[in-house]
Parts: C-alpha cells; sequence; structure tokens
C-alpha cells in the first residue's frame, strides 16, 4: 500500500517541503532510508542523516534547522512530534496490516456468547457460555475465553492466550501471545498437623482497564476474593508475574521477568525495571521508579521514589555505597599491610 506526502501531510498535521506527490510504500531508519520509504528525525544524533539519507519522506519537527541543503529526492514533512507521529503512523500501518475478520473455522463458539461487529475469531479459538465480546474484537489462533469473561471493544488477542472464567479485559488492549490471565493465586495453607499444604480456593477475578498491553508469557492470576486490579494505562513487558489481589495504578510500567507478590499496590506512573522483586502486602507510592534488579521487601511511602539495590533504597545513597563496595578489596589489603607492619612491631 503507497502513500503520498500530501496525504500522510494530512493525517498528520504536517507540512510538507520537497514534492507532495512523492509516495512511498515501506518504513525504515534514517541511517538506511532508501527511495520508496519513509523515515524520521527525532534524535540530534542523527541530524547528520538528514543530508545524505535516501529516504524518500522524512518526517521532522518544526523547530528543525538544515544547516545545507538534503537531497533534491528527500522530501521534509514538518510535525510538532517527528517521534509522535512516527508512533501514530505505524499504529495506523499494524491497523491496517492485521485488519483480519470474521470467524474461522473449526473453532467453538457458545451459543450463549455474545459477539459484536466485525471482530475476527482465529481457527481453534474457544469461546465459553456467557462471554461477551465488544465491536473490532481481533481474537487469534488458539485462543480461550472462559466462561463469563469479558472482552472489550478493540482489543487484541494474539495467539495462545488464556482468559479463565470471569475475568474482564477493557477497550483496546493489547494481550501478546501464551499469556495467561485469570489462573489460581498461590494460596496455600498448611493443615492442621502441619506436614501439608491446602490448597485455598481462588474465587475473585481479574479486572484489565483499558488501552492496557500485556507482553507474551506473562501470567496474571486471580484473586482469592475479590478482583487482582490492572488500571488504565498500565503497559507490562514479557515474563511478568503479577500475584493474586494485586492491584497495579494507571500508566505504570513493569519490565520483563518482574513479579509482584500477592495483595501488593502499586501506585499510578511508577517505572518498574526488569527483574525486580517486589514482596507482598506492601503500597508502593505513586510515581516510584524502581531500578533493575532491586528487590523490595517493604513498602515505598514517598511520592516519586528512585531506589535501588537488593535489599532496595534510595538511588543516591545506593551510588555512594557502591563506590565504598567497590573499594572493599583494596581497603581489606591496606589493613593487612597495616596489621603486619604492627605485629611485627
Amino acid at each position: 500500500m503507497e502513500f503520498s506526502a500530501e496525504q500522510i501531510a494530512t493525517l498528520l498535521g504536517g507540512i510538507t517541503e520537497g514534492n507532495p506527490s512523492v509516495k512511498v510504500s515501506k518504513v525504515s531508519k534514517i541511517e538506511e532510508g532508501e527511495p520508496g520509504s519513509l523515515s524520521f528525525l527525532a534524535n540530534p544524533a542523527y541530524t547528520n542523516y538528514i543530508y545524505t539519507t535516501d529516504a524518500s519522506i522524512v518526517l521532522v519537527n518544526s523547530s528543525l534547522h538544515l544547516e545545507k541543503p538534503i537531497k533534491s529526492t528527500c522530501t521534509l514533512i514538518r510535525v510538532e512530534n517527528a517521534y509522535a507521529s512516527f508512533a501514530k503512523l505505524l499504529q495506523i500501518y499494524n491497523e491496517v496490516k492485521s485488519g483480519k475478520s470474521g470467524i474461522e473455522q473449526p473453532c467453538y463458539i457458545s451459543p450463549t456468547a455474545s459477539i459484536g461487529t466485525d471482530c475476527y475469531v482465529g481457527a481453534f479459538a474457544y469461546i465459553g457460555d456467557n462471554v461477551k465480546i465488544g465491536n473490532k474484537v481481533k481474537i487469534y489462533p488458539h485462543v480461550y475465553v472462559g466462561d463469563n469473561a469479558e472482552i472489550g471493544d478493540h482489543t487484541v488477542l494474539f495467539s495462545g492466550v488464556k482468559i479463565y472464567h470471569e475475568c474482564k479485559i477493557g477497550k483496546q488492549c493489547t494481550v501478546h501471545a501464551n499469556t495467561v490471565i485469570g489462573s489460581d493465586g498461590f494460596g496455600f495453607a498448611p493443615n492442621s498437623e502441619g506436614e501439608a499444604f491446602v490448597k485455598v480456593p481462588q474465587i475473585g477475578n481479574v479486572i484489565i482497564e483499558d488501552n492496557v498491553e500485556v507482553g507474551s508469557n506473562t501470567s496474571i492470576d486471580r484473586a482469592t476474593l475479590g478482583s487482582t486490579q490492572l488500571h488504565k494505562g498500565v503497559k507490562l513487558d514479557n515474563l511478568v508475574q503479577i500475584a493474586h489481589n494485586v492491584v497495579i495504578g494507571e500508566n505504570t510500567v513493569i519490565a520483563g521477568l518482574s513479579g509482584v507478590a500477592g495483595s501488593t499496590k502499586v501506585g499510578k506512573n511508577c517505572m518498574i525495571g526488569a527483574q525486580v522483586g517486589i514482596a507482598g502486602h506492601l503500597k508502593i507510592a505513586d510515581g516510584v521508579k524502581i531500578a533493575g534488579q532491586s528487590g523490595i521487601g517493604s513498602s515505598i511511602e514517598k511520592v516519586g521514589e528512585i531506589v535501588q539495590g537488593s535489599p532496595a533504597f534510595n538511588i543516591g545513597e545506593y551510588k555512594r555505597s557502591y563506590v565504598l563496595f567497590r573499594g572493599l578489596p583494596k581497603l581489606n589489603e591496606r589493613l593487612n599491610e597495616l596489621s603486619k607492619k604492627v605485629n611485627s612491631k
């Protein structure tokens, strides 16, 4: 599919400099640009490439000042934010590319399930009793949607996703391949003899609000009672574990291989790095940033706090402590030398 510079500029509210009729059918990095491709320039470190790129169209910030002429084969589209505009184009391109619709066979859809308009249901999908699916939902092959689950408009469930019974997913969400939503929380109690563990039934659910994205192979456990909750705008990476009754606040992001233990409440606008472990029954304040591989064993109550380490503490103190820690071998050698001198006298 081809688009002209004029069409793209109109879509983005930008201004064209060059040939408005030039067309592109693919995207590229600015340093790897080739005829017929569209690129963008947002990072000043790549500015030199604007003068040499062979891309036919380049999105640039309105404030960009050219120090010399660019190639005559390159058309600029000036926009307020080149990076955001490029992301918008990619989103539109992705929607067009993945514009599947209809119901493939074989699949199973319960007679009591409700499916909205313009939906796609891939082969070997299973949709259980009383499931409610909104409009323009895409359910890829081998997806399981359990009884009484709800899926909001424009949500995409990629291949192999499992949505257990009673769980609710909002509008415009994306759940990537092989993620499990609503599996049992890790609830076991020792028996009266203390020799074995008895399973505690997990009868709650998971509620995911609008505009949430969940990476592949992530697990979000259902609540023991009530709901495990992901609020609007939450983004989870691949291989993240969210335990039972956890609450994740709006627009919080969690990187891969991180885990949040049961009943912990994470605030909004938090940023949690990769391989972070957060213990259960804690409270993490709004705007907290946790560096990768940190271990959180106690609540973080200060809004906007930045922590690192295991156990984690304030990142400034951590960096100062790390400098001392790295110097311990030399300090130990010095102490040994002084000890030998003292003992020799």
